[in-house]
């Protein structure tokens, strides 16, 4: 499996990934058995659960914000890692802040 030469950013939606764009075409199964094709400008996307999957460029960058350069260890905390009060404490802070 060859992957893109450029280093990973760190991207966000509603939930975290690392991704990569593709310096050439790309193809891989992933533990599922399916297939993927990737292109040139294309992204190698990854999410916190180790999955990994290739998006369309027009599409990734339509959805996904850059968030800067991965420096350290790629986080392994996903929202299992969260008390359900933990997640209610911090939506109701933010929906407190002035904006």
């Amino acid at each position: 499996m060859r992957k893109a030469d450029s280093e990973w950013q760190v991207y966000r939606t509603r939930f975290l990934i690392r991704a990569r764009q593709l310096t050439g075409p790309l193809e891989f199964r992933d533990a599922l058995g399916r297939e993927h094709r990737g292109q040139r400008g294309d992204y190698l996307v990854e999410s916190s659960d180790g999955t990994q999957r290739i998006a369309p460029r027009e599409i990734f960058e339509d959805v996904y914000v850059p968030m800067g350069s991965v420096v350290d260890k790629w986080p392994s905390l996903t929202r299992r890692d969260f008390a359900i009060s933990d997640l209610k404490r911090r939506s109701s802070a933010r929906a407190e802040m002035p904006a």
